[in-house]
């Protein structure tokens, strides 16, 4: 799956007119292209496609599901030794024992449908955030509300999860466990999750809140910490009122290493905090990106973009010094390094699937290419590779950093 470099990746200059946008953080600067700010490459290039080929047209969903085939996937996760993704189109998760490394290579187990013939909401609803944590498989089935937990990453189709998160037991699918207002114990469409230096973060996105536990909450524990809200029955947008710097919107996902990253995507901006406790005691977030203050959360559609524009980040992953933002509506993910940890509107270092930083079209507003992009709503980064749910292209790429 070839690609040439200079349409999958650029280190073009970020905003001329935002520069550093905050001297207390780091600069982030651009780099040059194909490169960081701290010498490591970023150019990273396609490399397997599951799902859908790359047809030149519109890559339309199998009118039958089977093992290697996927319906708007929001999301991928990967480690060495295991492939999971959240095919939420068809209400399941496909696993690949092993990485896969050939194009349109067929998934080895199916959770949520009896078979790789079956479709249609049953175990899972729209399931879309998924980690493997401790040898156990997480699943934010969102559109249930809950999270589900199988202890051992299943070998075997339409394996029961043993556990389940944000409601009494599997029967329950309400939101907030069937109240209009938010509850301590309930959730409300929670995409996202993640641990970072230990404690257990979920985004609960209708709540308009991320949810903080010490560590994975195994039985059914309420959360410790709130964030974004000022009780636990609260559940407006941006606390009821203007956007501001502990306010969400659409909270979709989590990302750190020690600091804290949240994907505020109907924000349009990510926000940071310098570590978990600072977030968890209720203080100000010290990064965002994506816009150029705390109190804005504009978007601009119709126009040029730039390095330091967001529209709708949906993903967010952090591995080994490089920030990856799922930059959903401008059809691209933009790269972070070294990863900011302070800061005001830092333009990110580089570009996958559009030719430089203003421009924002579906597929390059051209044929799907394998590194093209439609609505990217995931990404991982392990390594040197990078998973893309190319959720409106129906697939799945890895791309793999070059040496």
């Amino acid at each position: 799956m070839g690609a040439s470099r200079d349409r999958s990746v650029t280190g073009k200059e970020g905003d001329p007119a935002n520069p550093r946008a905050d001297e207390s953080g780091p600069l982030g600067a651009a780099a040059p292209e194909g490169s960081s700010a701290e010498g490591e490459s970023l150019a990273f290039e396609p490399w397997v496609r599951l799902g859908a080929e790359s047809p030149g047209g519109l890559a339309l969903p199998s009118a039958t599901p089977g093992p290697d085939t996927l319906y708007a996937p929001r999301g991928v996760w990967f480690d060495d030794d295991v492939l999971v993704v959240s095919d939420s189109g068809n209400h399941r998760i496909l696993i690949w024992h092993g990485i896969p490394d050939r194009d349109g290579a067929p998934a080895d187990v199916v959770l949520g449908q009896e078979g790789f013939q079956d479709e249609g909401p049953g175990l899972l609803h729209l399931p879309t955030g998924l980690a493997v944590i401790d040898g156990r498989l997480w699943v934010a089935d969102a559109w249930h509300h809950r999270l589900l937990v199988w202890d051992r990453v299943p070998e075997t189709h339409a394996t029961p999860p043993d556990r389940v998160l944000g409601q009494a037991d599997l029967g329950e699918t309400d939101p907030n466990r069937g109240d209009e207002a938010a509850r301590r114990d309930g959730l409300y469409w929670p995409y996202g999750f993640g641990v970072v230096a230990g404690r257990f973060f979920v985004a609960d996105t209708g709540n308009r809140r991320v949810l903080g536990w010490p560590e994975p909450p195994l039985n059914g524990e309420p959360p410790t910490w709130l964030i974004g809200q000022d009780g636990w029955t609260d559940r407006g947008e941006n606390r009821g009122g203007d956007v501001g710097p502990t306010s969400f919107r659409w909270p979709h996902a989590i990302a750190g290493d020690g600091p804290l990253y949240v994907a505020d995507a109907g924000n349009h901006r990510v926000v940071g905090w310098p570590d978990t406790r600072s977030a968890c005691d209720g203080a100000d977030p010290e990064l965002v990106l994506g816009q150029q203050d705390f109190t804005s959360n504009g978007e601009w559609p119709y126009g040029p973009q730039s390095a330091s524009m967001h529209r709708f980040p949906y993903g967010l992953a952090l591995d080994r010094g490089t920030l990856a933002i799922g930059d959903t509506a401008n059809n691209r993910v933009l790269l972070h390094r070294p990863v900011p940890v302070r800061g005001r509107g830092i333009p990110a270092n580089a570009v996958l699937a559009q030719p430089d930083f203003e421009s924002n079209g579906e597929n390059r507003w051209d044929r799907v290419l394998p590194d093209t992009l439609c609505w990217p709503y995931g990404v991982h980064l392990h390594g040197p590779l990078l998973g893309v749910a190319d959720s409106g292209n129906n697939r799945v790429t890895l791309w793999r950093k070059e040496a």
